[in-house]
């Protein structure tokens, strides 16, 4: 399977806390919203980046203890690519709970 994120999938990903990595996720997050109702190629892409991204998150073994959330917020964020009928979550507020983590790797903020 061919990854849009090679290194980081060789082990890279696992050097960078909860708070970067889901604060990576969000930027591909965002590049969606931003491309959703210009581009469907551009929106589709930065979702798969996102949920690639959010893949080797919930593999990464020192999040076990969290791996009940981190599913439930890949299966949002499915849904939001999918409309976001079923779970009533949308790209916008999937942002703004990724937005924390970004402030929250910068230093701005705890997790």
């Amino acid at each position: 399977m061919k990854t849009h994120h090679p290194e980081l999938a060789r082990g890279r990903w696992q050097t960078f806390s909860l708070a970067q990595q889901l604060g990576n996720v969000g930027s591909e997050v965002s590049r969606a919203m931003r491309w959703q109702a210009k581009d469907q190629k551009l929106f589709d892409g930065a979702l798969v980046r996102a949920l690639e991204l959010f893949d080797l998150t919930i593999e990464d073994s020192r999040w076990r203890g969290r791996l009940k959330e981190l599913l439930r917020v890949r299966e949002f964020l499915c849904g939001a690519w999918l409309g976001g009928a079923e779970h009533g979550v949308s790209l916008q507020s999937l942002n703004r709970y990724f937005f924390d983590f970004a402030l929250a790797a910068r230093g701005n903020k705890p997790v």
